[in-house]
Protein backbone atom coordinates (compact mmCIF):
# COMPACT_ATOMS: atom_id res chain seq x y z
CA UNK A 1 0.00 0.00 0.00
CA UNK A 2 1.45 3.43 -0.96
CA UNK A 3 0.65 7.06 0.26
CA UNK A 4 -1.59 9.51 -1.78
CA UNK A 5 1.46 11.31 -2.78
CA UNK A 6 3.64 7.99 -3.46
CA UNK A 7 1.09 6.88 -5.79
CA UNK A 8 0.70 10.42 -7.50
CA UNK A 9 4.41 10.78 -8.02
CA UNK A 10 4.73 6.79 -9.50
CA UNK A 11 1.54 6.96 -11.46
CA UNK A 12 3.37 10.84 -12.55
CA UNK A 13 6.41 8.99 -13.53
CA UNK A 14 5.33 6.13 -15.02
CA UNK A 15 3.24 8.37 -17.49
CA UNK A 16 5.62 11.01 -18.51
CA UNK A 17 8.20 8.10 -19.66
CA UNK A 18 5.26 5.98 -21.64
CA UNK A 19 4.70 9.58 -23.29
CA UNK A 20 7.90 10.96 -23.77
CA UNK A 21 10.82 7.75 -23.49
CA UNK A 22 12.44 9.84 -20.12
CA UNK A 23 11.83 10.81 -16.59
CA UNK A 24 10.59 14.08 -15.73
CA UNK A 25 12.87 16.34 -13.85
CA UNK A 26 12.74 17.23 -10.02
CA UNK A 27 11.00 20.67 -10.98
CA UNK A 28 8.42 19.00 -13.01
CA UNK A 29 7.65 16.55 -10.27
CA UNK A 30 7.43 18.68 -7.97
CA UNK A 31 5.23 21.20 -9.63
CA UNK A 32 2.80 18.21 -10.72
CA UNK A 33 2.73 17.13 -6.91
CA UNK A 34 2.15 20.66 -5.04
CA UNK A 35 4.89 20.35 -2.91
CA UNK A 36 7.14 23.20 -1.72
CA UNK A 37 10.56 21.40 -2.16
CA UNK A 38 12.67 18.91 -4.05
CA UNK A 39 13.05 17.54 -0.61
CA UNK A 40 9.96 16.31 -0.95
CA UNK A 41 9.78 14.77 -3.91
CA UNK A 42 13.53 12.85 -2.77
CA UNK A 43 11.80 11.51 -0.17
CA UNK A 44 9.18 10.22 -2.22
CA UNK A 45 11.52 8.88 -4.49
CA UNK A 46 13.69 7.55 -2.19
CA UNK A 47 10.61 5.22 -0.53
CA UNK A 48 9.46 4.41 -3.84
CA UNK A 49 13.26 2.83 -4.81
CA UNK A 50 13.22 0.92 -1.40
CA UNK A 51 10.07 -0.63 -1.84
CA UNK A 52 11.11 -1.71 -5.48
CA UNK A 53 8.53 0.53 -7.72
CA UNK A 54 11.01 2.44 -9.43
CA UNK A 55 15.18 2.60 -10.04
CA UNK A 56 17.71 4.81 -10.41
CA UNK A 57 19.43 4.28 -12.87
CA UNK A 58 23.16 5.01 -12.75
CA UNK A 59 25.82 7.52 -14.42
CA UNK A 60 22.60 9.09 -15.12
CA UNK A 61 21.37 12.71 -13.70
CA UNK A 62 17.45 12.38 -12.33
CA UNK A 63 16.96 9.29 -14.57
CA UNK A 64 14.29 6.92 -12.88
CA UNK A 65 12.89 3.34 -14.30
CA UNK A 66 9.88 1.97 -13.26
CA UNK A 67 10.11 -1.82 -12.11
CA UNK A 68 6.36 -2.40 -11.49
CA UNK A 69 3.08 -0.51 -10.98
CA UNK A 70 1.09 -1.37 -7.45
CA UNK A 71 -1.78 -3.58 -9.64
CA UNK A 72 1.02 -6.06 -10.40
CA UNK A 73 3.10 -6.48 -7.45
CA UNK A 74 5.68 -8.81 -8.43
CA UNK A 75 8.00 -10.27 -6.69
CA UNK A 76 11.50 -9.52 -5.82
CA UNK A 77 13.61 -11.11 -7.26
CA UNK A 78 16.09 -13.68 -5.49
CA UNK A 79 19.36 -12.56 -3.94
CA UNK A 80 22.44 -14.50 -4.15
CA UNK A 81 25.07 -15.38 -1.95
CA UNK A 82 25.40 -15.45 1.73
CA UNK A 83 23.65 -12.55 3.61
CA UNK A 84 25.18 -11.35 7.20
CA UNK A 85 22.72 -13.28 9.57
CA UNK A 86 21.50 -11.35 12.83
CA UNK A 87 18.11 -11.73 14.15
CA UNK A 88 16.99 -15.59 15.30
CA UNK A 89 14.66 -17.20 12.38
CA UNK A 90 11.68 -19.69 11.95
CA UNK A 91 11.73 -21.26 9.08
CA UNK A 92 8.12 -22.60 7.69
CA UNK A 93 6.18 -22.54 4.79
CA UNK A 94 3.02 -21.52 3.49
CA UNK A 95 0.49 -18.47 4.83
CA UNK A 96 0.41 -17.15 8.11
CA UNK A 97 -2.39 -19.64 9.34
CA UNK A 98 -0.72 -22.55 8.14
CA UNK A 99 2.31 -21.84 10.45
CA UNK A 100 2.03 -24.72 14.06
CA UNK A 101 1.31 -23.90 16.75
CA UNK A 102 3.18 -25.27 19.78
CA UNK A 103 2.21 -24.85 23.64
CA UNK A 104 5.05 -22.26 24.16
CA UNK A 105 3.67 -19.96 21.35
CA UNK A 106 2.29 -17.00 21.41
CA UNK A 107 -0.43 -15.77 18.81
CA UNK A 108 0.82 -12.14 17.59
CA UNK A 109 -1.09 -9.53 15.54
CA UNK A 110 0.53 -9.17 12.26
CA UNK A 111 -0.49 -5.51 11.22
CA UNK A 112 0.69 -5.17 7.62
CA UNK A 113 3.74 -4.93 5.34
CA UNK A 114 6.46 -2.52 6.46
CA UNK A 115 9.35 -0.69 4.25
CA UNK A 116 10.52 2.96 3.66
CA UNK A 117 7.05 4.86 2.53
CA UNK A 118 4.87 2.60 4.13
CA UNK A 119 1.89 4.69 5.27
CA UNK A 120 0.93 4.29 8.73
CA UNK A 121 -2.01 3.30 8.66
CA UNK A 122 -1.05 -0.23 7.17
CA UNK A 123 0.64 -1.12 11.13
CA UNK A 124 -2.55 -0.25 12.36
CA UNK A 125 -5.10 -3.34 11.60
CA UNK A 126 -4.95 -6.30 12.20
CA UNK A 127 -4.91 -8.70 9.68
CA UNK A 128 -4.07 -12.06 10.63
CA UNK A 129 -2.29 -13.66 13.66
CA UNK A 130 0.61 -15.45 13.66
CA UNK A 131 2.14 -18.37 16.29
CA UNK A 132 5.40 -17.10 17.53
CA UNK A 133 7.67 -19.29 20.41
CA UNK A 134 7.84 -17.97 23.76
CA UNK A 135 11.52 -17.85 24.04
CA UNK A 136 11.74 -15.22 21.00
CA UNK A 137 9.71 -12.39 22.74
CA UNK A 138 9.97 -11.74 26.34
CA UNK A 139 7.91 -9.40 28.55
CA UNK A 140 6.17 -7.01 26.33
CA UNK A 141 3.61 -6.37 23.62
CA UNK A 142 4.80 -7.54 20.36
CA UNK A 143 3.34 -7.68 16.88
CA UNK A 144 3.92 -8.42 13.56
CA UNK A 145 4.98 -6.95 10.27
CA UNK A 146 5.54 -8.85 6.58
CA UNK A 147 9.49 -6.58 5.31
CA UNK A 148 8.79 -5.49 1.33
CA UNK A 149 11.61 -4.94 -0.07
CA UNK A 150 15.50 -5.12 0.08
CA UNK A 151 16.47 -1.96 2.08
CA UNK A 152 18.10 -4.09 4.80
CA UNK A 153 19.40 -7.48 3.27
CA UNK A 154 22.79 -6.75 4.94
CA UNK A 155 20.88 -6.98 7.73
CA UNK A 156 19.91 -10.82 6.70
CA UNK A 157 16.41 -8.97 6.10
CA UNK A 158 14.99 -10.28 3.12
CA UNK A 159 11.89 -9.36 1.04
CA UNK A 160 8.88 -11.20 2.23
CA UNK A 161 10.20 -11.75 5.76
CA UNK A 162 7.86 -11.63 8.59
CA UNK A 163 9.59 -9.18 11.52
CA UNK A 164 8.83 -9.47 15.52
CA UNK A 165 8.36 -6.24 16.88
CA UNK A 166 8.73 -5.23 20.99
CA UNK A 167 6.41 -2.44 21.07
CA UNK A 168 8.06 0.59 22.57
CA UNK A 169 9.15 4.20 21.76
CA UNK A 170 12.83 4.23 22.91
CA UNK A 171 15.55 2.43 21.42
CA UNK A 172 19.97 2.49 22.06
CA UNK A 173 22.42 3.73 18.96
CA UNK A 174 22.29 0.96 16.80
CA UNK A 175 19.43 -1.19 17.29
CA UNK A 176 17.08 -1.96 14.26
CA UNK A 177 13.51 0.21 14.92
CA UNK A 178 10.23 0.55 13.36
CA UNK A 179 10.68 4.76 12.83
CA UNK A 180 7.32 6.49 12.16
CA UNK A 181 8.56 9.43 10.09
CA UNK A 182 6.63 12.69 10.47
CA UNK A 183 3.73 11.24 11.61
CA UNK A 184 2.72 9.99 7.89
CA UNK A 185 5.25 6.70 7.36
CA UNK A 186 6.54 3.89 9.02
CA UNK A 187 9.69 1.91 8.11
CA UNK A 188 12.44 -0.50 9.41
CA UNK A 189 16.14 1.11 10.18
CA UNK A 190 19.12 1.08 12.13
CA UNK A 191 18.80 3.74 14.30
CA UNK A 192 21.31 6.35 15.12
CA UNK A 193 21.39 9.43 17.42
CA UNK A 194 24.02 12.14 15.91
CA UNK A 195 24.16 15.16 18.26
CA UNK A 196 20.76 16.56 17.88
CA UNK A 197 19.78 14.76 14.81
CA UNK A 198 18.57 11.11 14.48
CA UNK A 199 19.79 8.97 11.17
CA UNK A 200 17.84 6.17 10.30
CA UNK A 201 20.26 3.83 8.08
CA UNK A 202 19.63 0.99 5.53
CA UNK A 203 21.33 -2.24 5.85
CA UNK A 204 21.65 -1.64 1.93
CA UNK A 205 24.62 0.08 0.58
CA UNK A 206 22.70 0.71 -2.47
CA UNK A 207 20.68 3.51 -0.52
CA UNK A 208 20.77 6.19 1.25
CA UNK A 209 20.67 7.17 5.42
CA UNK A 210 18.43 9.15 5.89
CA UNK A 211 18.55 12.78 8.46
CA UNK A 212 15.76 14.12 10.66
CA UNK A 213 15.54 15.98 13.20
CA UNK A 214 14.66 14.71 16.72
CA UNK A 215 11.16 15.75 16.56
CA UNK A 216 10.67 14.23 13.30
CA UNK A 217 11.07 10.53 14.12
CA UNK A 218 8.91 8.52 16.38
CA UNK A 219 9.80 4.83 18.03
CA UNK A 220 7.40 2.51 17.57
CA UNK A 221 8.95 -0.55 18.27
CA UNK A 222 12.65 -2.25 18.23
CA UNK A 223 12.99 -5.72 16.18
CA UNK A 224 13.37 -8.72 18.65
CA UNK A 225 12.92 -11.74 16.22
CA UNK A 226 12.95 -12.94 12.45
CA UNK A 227 10.67 -15.50 10.62
CA UNK A 228 11.35 -16.46 6.99
CA UNK A 229 9.20 -19.02 4.81
CA UNK A 230 9.98 -20.81 1.56
CA UNK A 231 7.63 -20.88 -1.23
Amino acid sequence: MLTRKQHELLMFIHQRIKETGVSPSFDEMKEALDLASKSGIHRLITALEERGFIRRLAHRARALEIQKLPEQATAAAPIGGRQPFKPGVIQGGGRAADFPAANDVRELPMLGKIAAGTPIAAIQHERDRLPVPESMLGAGEHYVLEIEGDSMIEAGILDGDFVVIRKGDTATNGEIVVALVEGEEATLKRLRRKGGSIALEPANRNYETRIFGPDQVEVQGKLVGLIRRYH
